[in-house]
């Protein structure tokens, strides 16, 4: 990846993707001040004539491609973590229950951590955000690499864990700096990867570092990869944060400049390579609220989406968390087979990316065509004419009720140890319908809190973390009370009554969003 790729456009860029406005006559002030009033009325925004970002596609898709590889860093973290479990357990000389301790103090602080760096990179920027995280993240690494008491290892996962969690709110945030909803399905489904592909990476790198080079190898590989990512961030990522940069015109603070733009402005400095006002505007900033995630769970529509994103996940997470056991104890598998063993999961979230966001943006298009608009991936779509619940979920409850099947597909052929291949295949498309399903409740949320896109992931974050940590605990109880069978039986059932609540967001959402609209507008009248 080249840095030109992720440095902002030069002036000849944005002569071809800026949209001059157009002289308007007096019935044409008139419509727009009636626009602008009934905009205020709504809370939603209405179609500009500044292009929504002037990154270009060949920008805009290699920025991603930097932040999804950074949004993998913390589920990596976490299994990656999980092989080598017996070994540190044995290197400290401590229970193999205080090792999992550690795990589920990961998972908590996991959730908690990108509450407060998600709001803020909403007001001051994603680049000082990455930075901070980084930094962190290397520190704790070297950190756990070198350290030999179970104090420092419980202290410093929590310190990893809080330094890489916010990459993927700050991931999927970043894409939607630059991604209108038209392309979201798409975009934010690469930005997101991570959330699903790096449980399953982590195991198979955590088992063959730990089987050929030692427990301590896992935390150097993830120091080498953090330094390497650093200085990624450190030299070419680009401030996309709309209340900084506004669409990418608005020149950043140079604290929120990569070191390549830096090197570009000091080299155009003197030229005029301004915008007209409409694309120039600085934008407004808000002042950051460590609680806006938490906030978040009092919307209607939003805590009920969050809501049944923390059961799906709660129950993936028991699947992730007893397959190395129940493989080990069923097949007799080493760990370095049974690592390979999480790849089908893996594959059928990469496989998800390249077919199921391309039908989420084909479903948008459908929509848009339905209600009489012209689809434009250049400008933002106005929500008050476009129902937004209801095209996303009609992509998202099918994948739901497809991975309900294959969990229970799942549970049956490992409990009757009927073909290794049965439960890798099953693993496989559990894997394409269970991260189809969550990606589109994460760009559904987006799509509801477009101001602040980070805060609205990591509150997404926070649900599911804190339900998988619980997930962890009682995942192996549940299968010895159980059984394997009968404990993804029950997790399918869960999963398939959950649907209610997408039902009940799909009939109802756009008149809750409708009114919590209405109830803003009487209350900045009223203040006035």
């Amino acid at each position: 990846m080249s840095a030109d790729a992720v440095s902002r456009s030069d002036p000849s860029d944005e002569k071809t993707t800026h949209h001059p406005e157009k002289p308007r006559n007096a019935a044409d002030l008139s419509s727009t001040r009636n626009a602008e009033e009934e905009e205020g009325a709504t809370g939603l925004e209405e179609v500009s004539e500044a292009p929504y970002t002037i990154f270009s596609a060949r920008e805009k898709a290699s920025i991603i491609v930097l932040v999804s590889f950074l949004a993998i860093i913390s589920p990596l973290s976490g299994s990656i973590y999980l092989p080598a479990l017996t070994s540190i357990a044995d290197s400290l000389q401590i229970s193999i229950s205080l090792v999992n301790l550690t795990v589920t103090t990961y998972l908590i602080f996991q959730g908690i951590a990108p509450s407060f760096i998600g709001n803020f990179s909403d007001s001051y920027g994603r680049r000082p955000a990455y930075v901070i995280c980084c930094v962190i993240y290397l520190a704790a690494n070297i950190g756990l690499a070198l350290q030999n008491s179970y104090a420092a290892l419980l202290v410093l996962r929590c310190v990893q864990s809080c330094g890489s969690s916010a990459t993927i709110a700050l991931g999927s945030a970043t894409a939607a700096d630059m991604v209108t909803r038209a392309e979201r399905g798409k975009y934010l489904g690469y930005a997101a990867m991570g959330v699903t592909l790096g449980p399953t990476l982590g195991p198979v790198i955590g088992g063959l570092l730990d089987h050929y080079l030692g427990w301590r190898s896992i935390f150097w590989f993830l120091t080498i990869l953090s330094g390497v990512l650093f200085l990624l961030v450190f030299a070419i990522l680009p401030e996309t944060c709309r209340s900084v940069v506004g669409n990418g015109s608005v020149p950043p603070p140079w604290w929120n400049m990569s070191l390549v733009g830096f090197q570009k402005q000091r080299q155009s400095k003197g030229q005029d390579n301004t915008m007209p006002n409409s694309a120039t505007e600085k934008p407004k900033r808000k002042r950051p609220n460590p609680f806006a995630s938490l906030i978040m769970f009092g919307d209607k529509t939003t805590g009920t989406l969050l809501g049944f994103g923390a059961i799906m996940y709660g129950g993936f997470y028991i699947v992730l968390t007893t397959l190395s056991t129940e493989l080990s104890a069923r097949f007799g598998y080493s760990s370095v087979i049974v690592g390979l063993c999480f790849l089908p999961l893996g594959l059928g979230t990469i496989c998800y990316r390249y077919t199921g966001g391309y039908l989420m943006d084909w479903n948008f298009r459908r929509h848009m065509k339905k209600a009489g608009l012209e689809w434009d991936k250049q400008h933002q779509q106005d929500l008050k004419s476009l129902p937004i619940e209801r095209i996303r979920l009609e992509v998202t409850l099918p994948l739901t009720y497809v991975a309900c099947a294959m969990l229970i597909v799942y549970g049956w052929v490992m409990d009757k140890q009927l073909s290794l291949a049965g439960i890798e295949v099953s693993l496989f498309f559990l894997a394409v319908s269970f991260s189809g399903a969550l990606n589109n409740l994460n760009t559904l949320i987006v799509d509801l809190h477009a101001e602040s896109p980070a805060t609205a992931v990591a509150a997404n974050n926070l649900a599911r973390c804190l339900t998988g940590a619980g997930a962890a605990a009682i995942g192996t109880p549940m299968i010895d009370r159980l059984s394997i069978g009968w404990t993804s039986v029950f997790v399918s059932g869960v999963w398939a009554v959950g649907t209610l609540l997408l039902w009940l967001v799909l009939a109802r959402g756009q008149r809750w969003r409708n009114a919590k609209a209405v109830d803003n507008t009487d209350g900045n009248n009223n203040r006035a």
